[in-house]
């Protein structure tokens, strides 16, 4: 007897170890919780649900979810078997308030997770008991939207999302879905929000959002389910029907976007190079900062290369003396979005550094200047030419375009300083037909927004090869620099190198194909060709072999990009759609695709591939005494003493 009381002990001193005793598989259950679980006139706002062993709570703040929300935030915490809720809000009369804990409970020795769990109780006569769920979406690229506030009002007119608190929330897992617990009967709107403030309603334009104008009408019905048994990974021990409430509407699509900033305020100014300094804004504006030199005069002084917008501006210093000085004080007089979201004129005082100082600039020209020297004196001795004066770097041109070319591309160039010649007589471009070069007409222009790139347009035929050549002060910068002599081959790709795509698509009634843009991505969800669709179908030429992906979106007011959203204007974002499969493009293939575009509800269209956005491993209870008694050859024990 005495011997085998020892034994039982050695293998309860060896529980959950892996060479001894039984692991603890059990999760944590709960004992007791006060007030009761669905108690109803409630009065008191602490809560303490209790466990049968040791929890823990992880990532409350993110992942615990009190609904109706709470204004002051509730103080959540464990105290060993505990979990205390104390709310800070005063209750409401008559409603019923949810703690979503999702599947932060584990218990604390094994982290056998409990699963969700959510508990509620009443302030009136009875628990509401209706849910609704969906997903959430980024409206551009249909990525799952995780940890954003998904909220209902009975309160129908638009502004309630402005002015008053969401009734009922819940948070988005990683998959984007929410299901919102505890609701009424009644008529709802639903809306999506990343509350950075914290009031529970659209306040801020930097606020990711969404909207629905569809009426939400909770209800439920007894439904059931089919939960398959397995014996092992290849064969199906049973299939059992399991039954269940059913709560609807479960299909609640939103598709989540934020307004562009347009609030204009400086950000900071840099001077890198000592010939310009630039100055950042967050959005543009239709007039250029006014400058004032204090140490300088600031008259004539600057070449301004303002970005597409104006609210990226490089200001080049034309005045050598300029560029000399460490230091150029300048007032700025420009528009700054007030309190109001007014543009309201303000003045500053920038101080702009020379990130090299020119001391230590001249240091390194006169380095240059004695190697130079010393390599004259060399070439003397050897009876070597010399030049007399030491030689000016020259303007470095810069092509963008790689030496093998697409044919519906066209050769970009780049110059490092803005020009103040360029002379295209100089430059010069030959196609070779069999053994012989010849002429080819082309053509010169600056690209648009850009006012130091340029590009060289012409018949690039596929097969042929051409070379492009810069004749020497081809170009010449505003210092006075002079571009050197240059040649550059190119090779246009032959049309056994492409593959052709064409796509047949079938769009929703409400949405016309003349409005739908398809575009191609990589696997990393960047498009890199888009097309049009005419007549039911989107074209594809000279593509690379690759394995490509399809995006459309819906060009509703025709400016050729994808627009956002507007909850002011009731305005929802153009729409988008992926095609749920990948197209594999092989050199000398022409392929077809057929893309019905509703074919698959929204969230099941991107492919996992391309998803970002993955959905974060599901907790399971481990049950890793089944595998040690399999080992063993015996029963694995039913459950585990605490």
């Amino acid at each position: 007897m005495a011997v085998s009381c020892l034994l039982l002990l050695g293998a309860c001193a060896r529980m959950g170890q892996p060479d001894g005793g039984w692991y603890d598989d059990t999760p944590p259950q709960i004992t007791h919780t006060s007030p009761a679980e669905k108690a109803v006139g409630v009065k008191g706002r602490k809560v303490s649900i209790t466990f049968n062993e040791f929890i823990k709570l992880e990532d409350a703040a993110n992942k615990v979810v009190v609904s109706p929300p709470q204004l002051e935030m509730p103080d959540i915490k464990t105290s060993g078997k505990r979990i205390i809720v104390a709310l800070k809000d005063t209750l409401k009369e008559r409603t019923t308030y949810t703690i979503d804990f999702s599947d932060a409970i584990t218990d604390n020795n094994e982290g056998n997770p409990m699963g969700n769990y959510t508990y509620c109780f009443s302030t009136g006569t009875e628990i509401d008991t209706l849910e609704v769920s969906g997903t959430v979406l980024d409206a551009e690229n249909l990525e799952p939207v995780k940890g954003i506030l998904v909220g209902l009002y009975s309160h129908l007119a638009d502004s309630a999302f402005t002015t008053e608190p969401l009734l009922r929330v819940a948070r988005t897992d990683s998959r984007g879905r929410f299901i919102i617990r505890g609701v009424a009967p009644g008529t709802y709107r639903c809306y999506a929000l990343n509350d950075m403030d914290g009031d529970y309603r659209y306040s801020q334009n930097s606020e990711m959002l969404a909207f629905s104008s569809r009426l939400i009408e909770p209800s439920c019905r007894p439904d059931v389910r089919q939960d398959t048994i397995w014996r092992d990974s290849l064969r199906i021990d049973n299939i059992t029907r399991i039954p269940y409430t059913h709560f609807l509407p479960d299909d609640i699509v939103l598709c989540a976007f934020t307004l562009p900033q347009t609030d204009r305020h400086f950000l900071k100014y840099e001077r890198q190079d000592e010939h310009k300094f630039t100055l950042f804004f967050t959005y543009g504006d239709s007039e250029l900062p006014r400058l004032k030199g204090l140490n300088f005069d600031a008259e004539e002084a600057f070449l301004i290369e303002p970005s597409t917008h104006n609210d990226t501006i490089i200001y080049w210093l034309r005045d050598t003396s300029l560029v000399n000085m460490d230091t150029l004080q300048v007032e700025m007089t420009y528009h700054d979005t007030d309190t109001l979201g007014q543009l309201a004129e303000k003045v500053d005082t920038l101080e702009l550094l020379a990130k090299t100082p020119f001391a230590k600039r001249e240091k390194e020209r006169m380095k240059e200047l004695e190697k130079w020297k010393k390599k004259v004196e060399k070439a003397l001795k050897k009876g070597e030419p010399i030049d007399t004066v030491m030689p000016v770097k020259p303007l470095e041109l810069k092509v963008l375009s790689s030496s093998s070319l697409d044919p519906d591309k066209n050769v970009l160039i780049e110059v490092p300083t803005p020009l103040i010649h360029c002379d295209t007589a100089a430059i010069h471009l030959y196609v070779k037909h069999d053994t012989l070069w010849y002429n080819a007409r082309w053509e010169w222009e600056l690209v648009e927004g850009c006012q130091r790139r340029y590009q060289l347009l012409a018949e690039w035929r596929p097969g042929l090869e051409y070379s492009m050549e810069i004749d020497s002060a081809a170009f010449v910068d505003i210092y006075g620099k002079v571009s050197a002599p240059m040649k550059q081959g190119i090779r246009v790709k032959t049309l056994d190198e492409y593959s052709t795509l064409t796509i047949e698509v079938t769009s929703p009634d409400s949405i016309a194909d003349s409005t739908l843009v398809v575009q191609l991505l990589n696997s990393s969800d960047t498009p890199v060709k888009s097309a049009r669709v005419t007549d039911g179908v989107a074209e594809f030429f000279y593509l690379n072999p690759q394995t490509y992906y399809m995006r459309a979106y819906a060009d509703l007011n025709g400016n050729g990009k994808w627009d956002v959203g507007d909850y002011a204007s009731g305005l929802q974002p153009e729409p988008v759609f992926y095609h749920p499969r990948s197209v594999e493009c092989k050199a000398k293939w022409d392929i077809t695709r057929s893309w019905v575009l509703m074919e698959r509800p929204l969230p099941q269209q991107k492919p996992t591939a391309i998803t970002k956005q993955k959905a974060d491993r599901e907790k399971k209870r481990r049950n890793r005494n089944a595998d040690r008694a399999a080992r063993m050859g015996i029963q694995p024990p039913v459950s585990t003493v605490k």
